[in-house]
């Protein structure tokens, strides 16, 4: 069969070749909550795979955080849970740095058995947009930012997350250490072993941070000129954090917001849009915004609130968004300004770009990238005004677009919004509303521990 990912028979055949230790795969296919679902085959099933595909449950994609069926996806019993055939992302197959026995891994997409995408696909939604600016003669570029938590193991006395200790010497901080160059160093031993898992995976990892909060720590990713290639690197990358941190003794946390005193973790995207002849969102002239990033931004404004949900799609996620807390909380813009959701950083004008800052660690990056490429494409097509930029503090400024204020809003806008269905596609916007409901109810009815502590002896 003809791989219709693009995949060949030859890639695989030299991995093999290259790589004669590595005895099984893991095969993961990204569902709707952003959570690698697959199967550990072993090496001799590796070029079957690439030859003829794999079959997969149409149900792998309709399935909620906790992997329970979601009925109302239509992806159940409405199909019979038949089969699919997944079939190999090129480029992405890799070796796993300090596995024994040693393993390698393959990002996987999901067709029909004819070949044709199947639309409930995370990684299809993005394509899609991606093909629209193609019929426009431009292609997105750019790079996300990965922000995240190392914790304990263990919980404090009173039950909650906890930084972890330094792997070198298991030295305790409960500080902000934010730019922190020395105490990095305490975590040094798993930052080597993530950068030489980064090399093997070719995933451009690069700048280290101590960010905002005990134990919160940000990778940054190289930009690329395409786009898809950037979500598959955060992806990889996620999956590789926590697997280095497991073997050291410490958790990598994707929760928008683990402890309740610091700031929350962020997943920016920054994006770029090349034409013809470079880069469109570059001035032409000193002191004038090029048209089609004022249009670009304001399409983006324009879309936010009713996008809310995938760039915040868990109960924790609106935790995150807090005053002052360097997470937006309304669709303004600025330049060299992070009190904003749309940023416009400053540097080389050859290399201007949009930061966009709302959403989460715990987001799906190829749902992000497309519910933003989708508001890009609607601000150029529609020569939509941002409005005036922000100048200072933008959580002063007052904003006339209602944004929702909590999940349950942003849940009912994002199923009422015709934008979101045709940025995702009309099955994956059903796909993931349903979902996202059904995330809601098992929360709604949930009896927590906050509710003993406030209601049991006072009510």
């Amino acid at each position: 069969m003809i791989s219709p990912s693009g995949s060949t028979v030859e890639e695989a055949e030299a991995f093999l070749a290259a790589h004669p230790q590595i005895e099984a795969f893991d095969i993961v296919l990204t569902d709707a909550n952003g959570i690698g679902r697959g199967k550990i085959i072993r090496r001799h099933e590796l070029l079957p795979l690439y030859k003829s595909g794999r079959h997969l449950p149409i149900s792998i994609l309709g399935l909620d955080i906790t992997g329970e069926d979601v009925h109302e996806t239509g992806l159940i019993w409405d199909s019979g849970d038949g089969d699919l055939r997944g079939w190999p992302i090129p480029g992405t197959l890799v070796p796993m740095h300090g596995t024994s026995p040693a393993r390698g891994q393959l990002l996987m997409s999901m067709y029909s058995l004819e070949g044709v995408p199947m639309t409930s696909d995370p990684r299809h939604a993005m394509q899609r947009q991606i093909d629209g600016f193609a019929v426009r003669a431009l292609k997105p570029a750019g790079a996300f930012e990965l922000e995240f938590f190392l914790l304990d193991r263990e919980r404090d006395a009173e039950g909650r997350a906890q930084p972890a200790r330094a792997v070198l010497d298991g030295r305790v901080s409960n500080k902000t250490e934010v730019y922190s160059v020395d105490h990095l160093h305490g975590m040094e031993p798993l930052f080597s072993d993530i950068y030489a898992d980064a090399k093997g995976q070719g995933i451009p990892a690069e700048t280290v941070i101590s960010e905002y909060a005990p134990g919160q720590y940000e990778l940054t990713l190289n930009y690329r000129t395409d786009l898809m290639r950037a979500a598959d690197d955060l992806v990889m990358l996620k999956r590789l954090v926590r697997a280095q941190a497991r073997r050291h003794g410490v958790v990598a946390c994707f929760m928008a917001k683990p402890i309740e005193r610091y700031a929350g973790s962020g997943m920016h995207l920054h994006v770029s849009m090349a034409g013809t002849d470079g880069n469109v969102f570059t001035e032409t002239r000193e002191g004038e915004w090029a048209p089609l990033l004022l249009h670009a931004l304001g399409g983006l404004a324009a879309t936010m609130p009713e996008s809310m949900l995938v760039f915040a799609p868990h109960a924790n996620s609106w935790r995150r968004f807090v005053s002052q807390s360097y997470a937006p909380v309304a669709p303004t813009w600025g330049v060299n300004n992070r009190s904003v959701a749309l940023r416009v950083p400053a540097g080389d004008a050859k290399n201007r770009r949009i930061e966009h800052r709302p959403s989460g660690v715990d987001a799906n990056p190829y749902l992000v990238a497309a519910t933003v490429l989708a508001g890009i494409g609607k601000g150029l097509d529609e020569r939509l005004d941002p409005g005036p930029m922000v100048e200072g503090n933008g959580y002063e400024r007052e904003s006339s677009v209602a944004m929702p204020p909590d999940w349950r809003s942003a849940i009912e806008a994002a199923k009422a919004s015709a934008f979101l269905k045709g940025a995702l596609g009309e099955d994956m916007h059903r796909t993931f509303t349903a979902i996202k409901h059904a995330e809601y109810l098992r929360v709604a009815r949930t009896v927590s521990d906050l509710d003993y502590r406030l209601y049991l002896h006072e009510v």
